[in-house]
């Protein structure tokens, strides 16, 4: 028999809203408490500690039906769980129980003792806004791509863009340490060329390079971009980890707007009861990582996403969460010009519209066509 301690916790709990599958309401909540088993002990509950069984394991608080066999469980854990520490945090949410079909995490509910450990976004939307110099309009982004192309053409892009009035030209996911445009020439003669252009223009476009690189070179990448003349970051946390997102956002040598990629993080999406749902994973997850700026693929573009979840992403971005700063959703993923106006009525002002390719299928003109994009949205 294990012996029973004395915990010290301080009874304060947070909460987790699963959506879990199950052919009756009995079978969902069985599968509830194997989730608030997994997530906190991993041990046979029956000698389990009476100590532990009741501090400890996750206590489901409430049910509710949610129609079509699913019932949404709202599972509340001791906040020591976490550890004070991100990774920890996400562990508890999701760590074992994320391998178990039919199981999917559909909003957090984190107090202050939780999120006063997080600094969280260090801009969001109005620091970002003032950062820019853009206090009220939609701000807009394009990416620099192919990959293939020299440092020297991918400047003369992003020089062309920012000319052209668009505020945040980015490295696109797939660009990182290649040998057709090595990281530092890359970043070097990138920010270059839009601070040349702002000089030219009177505004302030920023470029934002890809960090995303192993983790015994990320922070170095970070810390060089901001030397060389960079005004944000671009980080694919799905490839390189939450905490190191963390870990750059809170880096005062660094002290730039980050902006979220959601490369790998498809399937935690992609299936309606597994996974983490568009409003926790890139609204809530991504703020508490930092990110200022959350891209993610709009719908109607080449990629899956409907609309109401788009507006779920939205409104993760901006809901409640303590001190944490509301941040920019940032859709992208094959728009074009035609689809602007459309989105402007689902996501307002405080929106960060992301067109690629698509500025290159208007004509040749580039500048111009960064002007017809811009002219959309003033």
């Amino acid at each position: 028999m294990l012996p029973n301690p004395k915990l010290n916790l301080s009874g304060e709990r947070f909460a987790v809203i699963y959506r879990i599958a199950g052919a009756t309401e009995e079978e969902a909540r069985q599968k509830a408490f194997d989730v608030a088993v997994e997530q906190t002990v991993e041990f046979p509950y029956e000698l389990t500690p009476p100590a532990i069984q009741e501090a400890i394991v996750g206590r489901i608080e409430d049910a509710q039906p949610a129609g079509d066999g699913r019932w949404l469980f709202r599972i509340s854990y001791a906040v020591e769980s976490a550890g004070g520490e991100l990774l920890q945090l996400l562990n508890v949410i999701f760590g074992n129980s994320s391998i178990k079909p039919g199981i999917r995490v559909e909003s957090l509910e984190l107090p202050d003792t939780i999120l006063s450990l997080f600094p969280g976004p260090r801009f969001g939307v109005a620091g970002l806004r003032e950062y820019l110099g853009v206090p009220t309009r939609p701000l807009l982004c394009t990416a620099l791509k192919p990959q293939g192309l020299s440092a020297d053409q991918l400047a003369d892009l992003a020089y062309q863009f920012a000319v052209g009035g668009i505020d945040i030209i980015k490295d696109d996911h797939g660009l990182a340490d290649q040998v057709t445009s090595p990281y530092i020439d890359r970043v070097a003669k990138c920010a270059e060329a839009v601070d040349r252009a702002n000089r030219e223009t009177g505004r302030k476009a920023i470029y934002m390079p890809n960090v995303t690189a192993p983790a015994d070179r990320i922070l170095r990448y970070g810390r060089l971009a901001r030397e060389l003349g960079a005004g944000g970051l671009l980080v694919s946390p799905g490839l390189a980890g939450f905490d190191s997102m963390r870990m750059l956002a809170e880096d005062d040598q660094i002290a730039l707007p980050i902006m979220s990629h959601p490369a790998f993080l498809g399937p935690f999406v992609t299936h309606a009861d597994n996974g983490i749902s568009h409003f926790a994973l890139f609204g809530q997850i991504m703020r508490l990582a930092g990110a200022d700026a959350t891209v993610y693929p709009n719908w109607g573009g080449r990629f899956s996403f409907a609309k109401a979840e788009c507006a779920a992403i939205a409104a993760g971005s901006r809901v409640s969460m303590g001190s944490l700063k509301p941040i920019f959703p940032a859709p992208g993923g094959g728009m074009s010009l035609d689809r602007v106006p459309r989105m402007y009525e689902v996501y307002g002002q405080d929106v960060i519209f992301l067109i690629g390719g698509g500025l290159f299928k208007q004509g040749p003109d580039l500048v111009a066509n960064c002007r017809t994009f811009l002219g959309m949205i003033s």
